[in-house]
This record gives C-alpha cells, sequence and structure tokens, in this order.
C-alpha cells in the first residue's frame, strides 16, 4: 500500500490515511487501496473491528485536487466516475460487517467529512475541524451528501452544505455526527481502547446482523423488515453464537469470543 499503513493487532484492523504531505487528501489511488483492504476484510472472520484514522495530526481534508484536475482535462465522463469511486467506497464502509471506528483530527473536511458518517463509531478531538466546503469552490459535495443527511438530518445538513461552515468537534458532538470528544492525544487514546474493549465483547456475527438490521430500518416497510429481523433472531438463537452466549451467562463466564 501506497497511501495507508496497516496494522493488525488483536482482531482489530488499524488503517491509517497516509498522505501527510496533502492533510490525507483522498486520490483515486488511496480510495482505490482503500477497496482493496475493505473486500479482503469482509470476509474475514477474525477481524472484529476496523479503525481509521489519519497521519500528521490530520484525518482528511478531502479530494484531491490534482486527480479533479487530471479527470477533468479527460472531460466530464472521467470525473463522474471519480466522483461516483469515492461513493462506492462510503456504501462498502458503511455495509461492512465489521465494526468501523474512526478517529478525527485536525482537517475533517468534504470527504473526509463524509468517511466520518459513513462509520458507526466516532471519536473526535475537539480542535478537529470539520466542515462541507464544496459549495464555496463551485462544487458539490455529490457522493456525501446522502450520508451526511443520513447521520446527522437534513435541517443541519443544508446548513452546512450551503454555508461552507467550519465547526469543532464539540459542535460535531453537539450534531451528533461524532460519539465521544476528546481533549489530548492521550484521552483519545484511551476513549478507542475503551470502546474496542466494549465492541469485543459483542459476539461478530450478531455485530454483523445488528448492523445489517440498523441499515435496514429506514429503507424497507415495516412489516417485510420484523419479519426479517425474526428470522435472523432464530437463526442467531439457534446458531453457534448463541448457543455460546446463552451458556457462558448461565455458567457466569466470557463466551469464547471475548478474549
Amino acid at each position: 500500500m501506497n497511501t495507508l499503513l496497516l496494522e493488525p493487532h488483536n482482531g482489530v484492523l488499524h488503517i491509517t490515511l497516509n498522505r501527510p504531505q496533502s492533510r490525507n487528501a483522498m486520490s483515486l489511488q488511496m480510495v482505490s487501496e482503500l477497496q482493496a483492504v475493505l473486500a479482503d476484510v469482509a470476509g474475514d472472520n477474525q477481524v472484529r473491528a476496523l479503525v481509521i484514522s489519519g497521519a500528521g495530526g490530520h484525518f482528511s481534508a478531502g479530494g484531491d485536487v490534482k486527480d479533479m484536475s487530471n479527470a477533468s482535462a479527460q472531460g466530464a465522463s472521467a470525473l463522474r466516475d471519480l466522483n461516483r469511486a469515492f461513493g462506492t467506497l462510503l456504501q462498502t464502509i458503511e455495509a461492512l460487517p465489521q465494526v468501523v471506528i474512526v478517529v478525527l483530527q485536525g482537517a475533517v473536511l468534504g470527504g473526509g467529512f463524509g468517511l466520518a458518517c459513513a462509520s458507526d463509531i466516532a471519536i473526535a478531538d475537539h480542535q478537529a475541524q470539520f466542515g462541507l466546503p464544496e459549495a464555496s469552490l463551485g462544487l458539490l459535495p455529490a457522493q456525501i451528501a446522502p450520508f451526511v443527511v443520513k447521520r446527522i438530518g437534513l435541517t443541519q445538513a443544508r446548513r452546512l452544505a450551503l454555508t461552507a461552515a467550519r465547526f469543532d468537534g464539540v459542535e460535531a458532538e453537539r450534531l451528533g455526527l461524532v460519539h465521544f470528544v476528546e481533549r489530548d492525544s492521550q484521552a483519545l487514546a484511551e476513549r478507542l481502547d475503551e470502546v474496542l474493549g466494549q465492541v469485543l465483547r459483542c459476539a461478530p456475527g450478531a455485530n454483523a446482523r445488528t448492523k445489517a438490521l440498523l441499515l435496514a430500518s429506514g429503507e424497507q416497510p415495516l412489516g417485510l423488515l420484523l419479519d426479517q429481523a425474526a428470522q435472523w433472531f432464530a437463526e442467531a438463537a439457534t446458531g453457534e453464537e448463541g448457543v455460546e452466549g446463552t451458556r457462558a451467562f448461565v455458567q457466569k463466564r466470557k463466551p469464547r469470543w471475548v478474549g
């Protein structure tokens, strides 16, 4: 990987966006490398969670201007394909069976903002700078808009997208964009350890199905969703994890998936 640093540790894959010279702007190469990693991880039962952060004190400043310029020189179709590739990445991240955690510092702008919205759990530094600058550049937050609306609601998304306003981690927590805000790097690390400990106490298969159920809740008719949920519940209760979890509870011990 030329744009990512990968570090697997105790069932967690730590992914660092590694283009610090550009505040981790998301080039087409970075998007492609992330897609390749996620494709490998999706079917790996040994990976329970992913943690995505950025090198050099920034999460991501958004799309790569050089890539946009090169695509523009090739015409509208090239720009469309470049833009849509990032939307596909966000779809992949959101639907990943593992829990996706982002640690947000410095610039969290444009595409970086969208990536944060596609995560399951977001932890931010109080001084992180969030924003949707696209309209101030004559552009649109084309691929990230649906994920932003899903995360913080249409009213706030409209305000932020139509003003290109910047705001910090404290405001991001108030908006519901992030779940935890910390004051320094040590506190960020401690919070991440706490969250990972909570995630790893949950059965991986149950987490994957729960995530799919929650994501489907805004898309499927209620009756069909509840029918599907009942089927998944029965499968979970009679499956290995359900049997093991119940047995561990009765025997007052940790289930096998907890280290």
